[in-house]
């Protein structure tokens, strides 16, 4: 068999019904961002030439044969990476595949080689992250599961309605993404649905309390759903950004992005909007419960045309917080502050003695909102650090 069929035939996998399955064609693939867009830190850029070097003198070959890429896609597991000179089909080296530190994420830089010869090429080794995204994926056992890597911004996407907003998914979220080394920044979607200019300054002060006013958010409407002047105007009058140029000033060269948020929330609507094309599949929402339906299959950068990358990928249902402590004390430093200050260390600020917090609030310092959502995430993290199993580190 020649080495084009052996890598054609690697790269099929099976349905359910036992037909083959092959992944997208590369050739076939729009919006890769070009490697001018994407930039490694120099800490990756010196971890990738020591990482050629030793590879290169273990396997007894040239140099030249190893290349810095980063994965821009990973389609049912199989990463598509980006080097200066290629965008190729890897798969993982033997020795990667037996580390504990094995999952690659859209985002990493990677220690690619590029046998000469070969279509295809090994994935050798995953580089320093200067930031990972990452939620709690199972139970008692369970792991922290990478979502995107070296990512400096996430937009938490949320969809209005008629009724007020709920703001556990976006407090959550935030605390994620704080406690993963990025900056955060709401995008609230679907105005056209929430009733009317009183609702969504209503939706947007309740954003605000909670998460603060140094978030950013930016409020968007569905193109077509009639006029939206009176929206815009009243997101402005709270002091914040609308419709699609509100993004465009935060996703800008030299930033690399992501998108986090539910199914139906409006993720590939917006990035659509930002492309001026529909280059991402879109579903509606169930009316039964106003949930939406996973369009998004693959984990993938695209490039805008104003400039920026954004991470794509699926809605995420859950996002159970295990080891987010650093996350919480980011979003609500003004109660972090008390916290320390307090008389018994696992102090959960509801009952004991001596708790500074709870004598804060009485004051005023902060609101009954924010202290509410900062105990029931405590709380939720200290509950879940309990069910694990004594050998799991978080």
């Amino acid at each position: 068999m020649s080495k084009r069929a052996q890598h054609k035939e690697r790269h099929t996998k099976k349905k359910d019904g036992g037909a083959s399955e092959a992944l997208p064609a590369l050739s076939s693939l729009e919006g890769i961002p070009s490697s001018s867009e994407l930039v490694p830190s120099e800490e990756q850029k010196e971890a990738f030439a020591a990482s050629a070097e030793r590879f290169a003198a273990e396997e007894e070959v040239g140099v030249s044969e190893y290349e810095l890429g980063c994965v821009v896609r990973l389609d049912r597991g199989f990463p598509a990476v980006l080097t200066k000179s290629r965008l190729v089909r890897a798969e993982f080296s033997a020795a990667l595949t037996k580390e504990r530190f094995s999952k690659v994420a859209v985002g990493d830089w990677v220690c690619l080689r590029c046998p000469k010869g070969h279509d295809g090429a090994l994935l050798e080794e995953i580089l320093p992250r200067k930031s990972a995204i990452e939620r709690w994926r199972g139970g008692s056992r369970g792991e922290k599961q990478t979502l995107a890597a070296n990512v400096g911004l996430v937009l938490v996407a949320q969809a209005l309605g008629p009724d007020p907003i709920r703001c556990d998914r976006l407090v959550r979220s935030a605390v994620i993404v704080r406690d993963c080394g990025a900056a955060v920044a709401v995008v609230l979607t679907k105005a056209d649905r929430c009733g009317g200019p009183a609702r969504l300054k209503q939706d947007i002060a309740q954003v605000q309390e909670l998460l603060g006013h140094e978030v950013p958010i930016v409020v968007t409407a569905a193109a077509g759903e009639g006029p939206t002047d009176d929206l815009a105007d009243a997101a402005c009058a709270e002091g914040v950004q609308w419709g699609t140029e509100g993004v465009v000033s935060l996703v800008h060269d030299g930033i690399v992005a992501m998108v986090l948020g539910e199914s139906g929330a409006g993720k590939s609507t917006l990035l659509n909007a930002l492309l001026g094309k529909d280059l991402l599949r879109t579903g509606e929402v169930r009316q039964s419960d106003d949930a939406g339906r996973h369009t998004t299959v693959s984990r993938r950068m695209v490039a805008l045309p104003q400039g920026g990358v954004i991470v794509d990928m699926p809605g995420l249902r859950s996002l159970p917080l295990v080891g987010h402590e650093r996350g919480l004390a980011k979003v609500f430093p003004d109660i972090a502050g008390y916290a320390v200050s307090c008389r018994f260390r696992d102090c959960s600020h509801t009952h004991e003695p001596g708790c500074a917090v709870r004598a804060a609030l009485a004051d005023g310092t902060f609101s009954q909102e924010r202290y509410d959502a900062y105990v029931a995430l405590a709380r939720e993290m200290r509950e879940s650090a309990e069910t694990l199993d004594p050998d799991i580190v978080i």
